[in-house]
């Protein structure tokens, strides 16, 4: 960051524009322990309620756009955010769930017992690993930065929301935060969880990590 821009921020005239990133809530009862991925769940009364809190949380915040997921776990928040606002959700399929081809609608447990070779190896590199049938991380963020980076250009010094998951919420972050996505799980999102990024013309600041959480992981 040059001089100029440190003397800008610190007088409070270089503003920022603001993603709010959210995680959907919590997912039907009963599949909660699942990779979904891209399996669309809905989700349950308790997730609802968790996107009601954070929806009443962000209701003095002016928002220039909503966005999520085409999930409905994912668009049923942003719609819920949207109650009362002049703003209707925009739907991005971009910013859907890794997909976890094989893997998905299975436990962690069944994974281990049906592909055991193949989750050693996404636990030998997480980054490059392609689940069979569906996604590697870096394939994940190839299709998510760009479409954020629109919505950061659209929004020039303006807040915006985006309902998300957790996998793309963890890329989000790892790329405002630098953190290679090897490390990626050394951030947690929970269930309704809140997350704010500023970003200025130089760099990203995060002011909130898994914020507002109000429910179960």
């Amino acid at each position: 960051m040059t001089m100029r821009m440190q003397a800008l921020r610190a007088k409070g005239s270089l503003k920022a524009t603001r993603l709010y990133l959210l995680r959907h809530g919590q997912v039907a009862d009963g599949h909660t322990h699942l990779y979904h991925g891209n399996n669309d769940v809905a989700l349950s009364p308790q997730g609802v309620q968790q996107l009601e809190r954070a929806a009443a949380q962000l209701q003095d915040v002016e928002l220039a756009g909503i966005y999520a997921s085409d999930l409905t776990r994912a668009r049923v928040g942003a719609e819920i955010i949207s109650r009362g606002r002049d703003l209707s959700p925009r739907i991005l399929p971009e910013f859907r769930e890794v997909h976890f081809g094989l893997w998905e609608g299975l436990s962690f447990g069944e994974i281990m017992e049906q592909f055991p070779s193949d989750l050693e190896a996404r636990f030998k590199d997480l980054t490059n690993f392609r689940i069979p049938g569906g996604e590697s991380l870096t394939d994940v963020r190839a299709r998510t930065l760009p479409a954020l980076k629109e919505l950061i250009e659209q929004h020039y010094e303006q807040a915006f929301l985006l309902v998300a998951h957790a996998g793309v919420n963890r890329v989000i972050l790892s790329e405002a935060m630098g953190l290679p996505l090897q490390h990626l799980f050394r951030l947690d999102q929970s269930y309704g969880c809140l997350n704010i990024i500023d970003y200025f013309p130089d760099q990203a600041v995060v002011r909130l990590v898994n914020g507002g959480v109000n429910g179960s992981k």
